[in-house]
């Protein structure tokens, strides 16, 4: 496989068709090997519209969907993100590369090594991995200037928005199948939040979101 012609085509052919015009968010995804994230097993798929396969069950999102999600973070260089549902890992060097600072939940300890081992190999030493329940953030070290969940939930949890800094935004992926919705949810003021419809699309639900919350759009 020549693996740069099909780095190439990925950005090309599926992601700057899908609305992914921030030339930083664009040379970023040039140089970043998303390959060297992904299974071994699985490596030929790492550049094609569709989600790797992970351990336990478990899997990447698609490139056009984890690039979007990055773009309409628009993440300055100083801010602190929180993931939730580190995966491979490749969300959490994204939001690395743009941001100051990175934590990523993994409730799997599995994923969670695996996620990390990526992240040192890439030389991505701002992005740190722990394994907790990301349905309930990570209060302690709140606030955060974004939070992105890498996966679909129900709806989300109001302590979640509550973790974010005034100014700070939350993407994610909401609804059931066949038909989920990504939102931005911006906090205004502390108990004011304006959410942004996205993009229509289906992402896998992250585990311990099985319980819907009082918060609704």
């Amino acid at each position: 496989m020549n693996t740069e012609l099909a780095r190439f085509n990925m950005i090309e052919q599926q992601i700057r068709p899908w609305n992914v015009l921030d030339p930083a968010v664009l040379q970023l995804l040039a140089v970043l090997r998303r390959e060297d994230f992904v299974p071994t097993a699985y490596r030929a798929l790492a550049f094609v519209d569709t989600e790797v396969p992970l351990p336990e069950g478990q899997c990447m999102l698609a490139p056009k969907v984890e690039a979007r999600l990055l773009q309409e973070l628009n993440l300055q260089r100083h801010e602190r993100v929180l993931e939730i549902g580190a995966g491979s890992g490749f969300m959490a060097a994204l939001l690395a590369h743009r941001a100051r600072s990175v934590v990523s939940l993994e409730i799997r300890p599995a994923l969670a090594t695996f996620a990390a081992g990526n992240l040192q190999r890439a030389g991505v030493g701002n992005a740190k991995v722990r394994v907790l329940d990301g349905a309930k953030g990570l209060p302690d070290d709140a606030p955060f200037d974004a939070i992105v969940l890498s996966g679909s939930v129900d709806s989300v949890p109001q302590g979640l928005l509550e973790q974010l800094a005034p100014g700070g935004r939350l993407v994610a992926i909401v609804g059931d199948e066949p038909m989920m919705r990504a939102v931005r949810v911006r906090r205004i003021a502390d108990s004011s939040f304006e959410t942004t419809d996205l993009f229509d699309t289906v992402a896998p639900r992250l585990s311990g979101f099985a319980q819907p919350s009082r918060f609704h759009f």
